[in-house]
Order: C-alpha cells, then sequence, then structure tokens
C-alpha cells in the first residue's frame, strides 16, 4: 500500500506541489490527471525516490520512500513520459541493461525478460536498433522496461502514447493483469484511458489535490435532467410527495423563454435510473409536457473542465457532488 501525507515540494519560488495526501491500496489502479505544469510530474518523480519532498512524507508498505533508495527502485516500475531508451541499442541489449539495473542476473534475467517481450509483444523486433522502431514501438520497450522484476509499485506516464488501437487495447489488459499484484498510478491526458482502466481518479490543480473520486462514484447519478414548458412549481406540485424526491433547481433556460431545464434530486439511497420512470409517470399523470427526461450522469471530462474553471481550491471531496 502506498500512503502519501502532506507532500510538497518547491522549484526556488514556484511551489510545484503542495500538501498532497492520498493512498493507493494494492490491486487499485489510479489516475493522476491535471493541466501541464499542475505537478504531475514532480509528484511521481517524488514517488520514485528520484526527487525528495520538502515536507510531508511517503510511505510504502510500511516503509518510507527516500531519494535515492536502492531497495525501493528494484520493486519499482517507472515509465516516464520521455522514454529512456538508448536508439543505439538493440532491444535485447537494452533491456538486459535495464534488468541489470534491476539486479536482475542469469536465470532470473533471462526469465524476466521472457515475460516482458512476451506481455509487450516485441519478439518480432527483439534484435532490432532501437532507433529503427516506430513510435509506438519504442514506447512498449519503455513499457517492457518498466515491467521488468514484476514490481510492487508501477508508475506510468503516458503508457497508451503513440499506440495503434489494438496494442492500446492490449496495454491495458496488461495493465489490469499487473495490478493483480501491484499498487498502479497512471498519469494520462486522455480521459478514456482513466475511465477504461482506472478504480479512481486524483486531480491536481496548481500543485493540490483538488479532486480524489472512485470512478463508480463519479458515475453513480443522483439527478434527474428534465426538460419542459412546465412552471418549476408546477413540477414540485406532481412530484415533492413521493418518497425519492429531495429537492429540484432550475439548471438554465433553452433557447425559448417557455423551456426549462431542472435538476431534480433524487435521495441516494434509490436507483435513479429506475426513478426516471417513476417520475416521468407522475409528471404524465399531472399533465406536465415532458420534452426530454434522462438521468443527468457526469462524465470525467466534465468532471476535469469544472475543476479547472474554479478561481479558487477546495479541500478534495472523496466522493464528487453532481456538477450541473
Amino acid at each position: 500500500m502506498l500512503e502519501v501525507r502532506s507532500i510538497s515540494r518547491c522549484y526556488g519560488e514556484v511551489k510545484a506541489v503542495d500538501n498532497v495526501s492520498f493512498s493507493i491500496e494494492s490491486g487499485e489502479i489510479v489516475g493522476l490527471l491535471g493541466h501541464n505544469g499542475a505537478g504531475k510530474t514532480t509528484i511521481m518523480k517524488m514517488l520514485s525516490g528520484y526527487l525528495e519532498a520538502d515536507a510531508g512524507s511517503i510511505i510504502f508498505q510500511g516503509q518510507p520512500i527516500e531519494a535515492g533508495d536502492k531497495s525501493l527502485q528494484r520493486s519499482l516500475g517507472y515509465l516516464p513520459e520521455n522514454l529512456p531508451v538508448y536508439p543505439e541499442l538493440s532491444v535485447a541489449s537494452y533491456l538486459q541493461y535495464a534488468a541489470e539495473l534491476k539486479g536482475l542476473k542469469g536465470k532470473q534475467q533471462r526469465q524476466a525478460l521472457r515475460e516482458v517481450v512476451t506481455a509487450t509483444d516485441l519478439a518480432d523486433r527483439f534484435l532490432s536498433p532501437i532507433a529503427t522502431l516506430s513510435r509506438g514501438m519504442k514506447q512498449r520497450v519503455g513499457v517492457a522496461q518498466a515491467l521488468l522484476g514484476k514490481p510492487s509499485l508501477l508508475i506510468l506516464d503516458e503508457p497508451t502514447n503513440g499506440l495503434d488501437p489494438s496494442q492500446t487495447e492490449q496495454m491495458r489488459q496488461l495493465i489490469r493483469s499487473i495490478s493483480q499484484s501491484a499498487t498502479v498510478l497512471l498519469s494520462t491526458h486522455i480521459m478514456q484511458e482513466v475511465e477504461a482502466m482506472c478504480d479512481r481518479a486524483l486531480i491536481i490543480r496548481q500543485g493540490q489535490l483538488a479532486v480524489d473520486t472512485s470512478l463508480n462514484a463519479l458515475q453513480q447519478s443522483h439527478c434527474i435532467a428534465l426538460k419542459t414548458t412546465a412552471t418549476e412549481q408546477a413540477v414540485v406540485d406532481a412530484i415533492s410527495d413521493k418518497n425519492w424526491f429531495e429537492s429540484i433547481s432550475k439548471v438554465d433556460s433553452a433557447a425559448s423563454a417557455d423551456i426549462g431545464t431542472f435538476a431534480i434530486n433524487v435521495k441516494p439511497d434509490v436507483d435513479t435510473n429506475r426513478m426516471v420512470e417513476h417520475c416521468a409517470v407522475d409528471l404524465v399523470n399531472h399533465a406536465i409536457p415532458i420534452l426530454s427526461i434522462q438521468a443527468d450522469k457526469q462524465d470525467l471530462q466534465s468532471l476535469f473542465l469544472d475543476v479547472n474553471s474554479l478561481t479558487e481550491i477546495s479541500p478534495a471531496p472523496q466522493e464528487v457532488p453532481h456538477v450541473a
């Protein structure tokens, strides 16, 4: 288990990371999101032991992570955004070199190389010079070196960068299988990758942790979006006595002043998708016109945009409320 406790890091007068805390359980895949310059890379470098935090601490499997910790680095798999490959080397030579850096020798090294070459589908290019590889193939070489030694902490920065759709799906399956025995932190600008692979998302903004939420909690809707020509009071009169109803608010107006969009909040212990049907029946029974009605679910992209449009940062919530 990885536990990050109030870490901060400055570069001169610039505070790149500001009092960030979170934890990741073994077997969990967590996405790290943020604009360029938000502090993601600095956090990953501190987690890898490459940089030391100015304040706070990082605990992995009960032991503190310190800069230059060789025992940590042997159990660490790290894929930085800028691939750590030497173009003059062959894939075989480079991976052998990376294996030696992790203390893998002899039979253990050969077995480890076979495993990562098979996992990343590099067998056909094993003897090719890295300089001759495509961007996607070089990315696979970078992932292969990160996987050497079956790391217990895997940090991946843009792991699917340059991969085609079939390679991307293969990489997703690989990361899922690795997470069964490792703690995985994945940083990417592609929201679909986080939604496809991750259990949780951390959003960093201006060096601070703005959101920490499970993807399941994010996708759980407790709001019904209704578009109608009826007034808010007429809608309230139709449904306010129902045991699933909690509150209603007007979101905006459509192009026509006669059409309004309302957010109907349901109680958290009920199934919103089922309540859409009940709500529609109740509205029809009260002669309320329905132009559209649906469960109003929030996706990661909209949450990310909402968070980065705020002028101030509040402490990161564990459960993300609906953002209209």
